[in-house]
């Protein structure tokens, strides 16, 4: 196992492969990771279902919460969704996996999230936990997730879920 490091991840992003879409990959990329901004933040409405064979699935309406005038939402303790800025690419020879940023946990939130599949093409969703009894207060484009690019071994088939492409115009 290995993980992708800054330089190979700067020459796949040049090539069109791992994000696009950054708001500035100057500051997102880092040594071992690109960072993941906040596009949009909402609430549940109601309760999700799953089963084994996905004939059941239902996941649950959500509304879209607006940032205020200096672009910005409090947020009070629950759970989130996000949604991110940027279009994730994963290459078909890697998985990612996403971590909260320091910063957010010592906020007293966090970000959870599904593993990223070889093949994967998406502006993904991610859930964001606040903790912290007096709530949190995001801005538009802030950075919150860490994803960790990382060589996987044996890959015979990309991703091709239900997911894919998910919420994406142009790629």
């Amino acid at each position: 196992m290995s993980v992708l490091g800054d330089s190979i991840l700067l020459r796949l992003i040049s090539e069109g492969l791992v994000v696009k879409g950054a708001v500035d990959i100057r500051k997102q990329l880092q040594p071992a990771g690109v960072e993941l901004t906040v596009a949009e933040i909402m609430e549940f409405e109601e309760g999700g279902c799953l089963d084994f064979s996905n004939e059941r699935r239902r996941i649950p309406r959500c509304r879209r919460l607006e940032f205020n005038e200096e672009g910005f939402i409090d947020l009070k303790p629950g759970a989130y969704k996000i949604r991110f800025n940027e279009v994730v690419r994963i290459p078909n020879d890697c998985i990612a996996i996403g971590f909260p940023r320091s910063s957010l946990i010592r906020s007293g939130a966090t970000v959870l999230c599904a593993l990223w599949d070889p093949g994967y093409v998406g502006r993904s969703e991610a859930l964001l936990v606040v903790f912290n009894p007096r709530g949190i207060r995001l801005y538009r484009n802030a950075r919150v997730l860490q994803l960790v690019f990382i060589k996987a071994q044996g890959v015979t088939r990309p991703y091709s879920g239900v997911y894919q492409f998910e919420n994406v115009k142009e790629v």
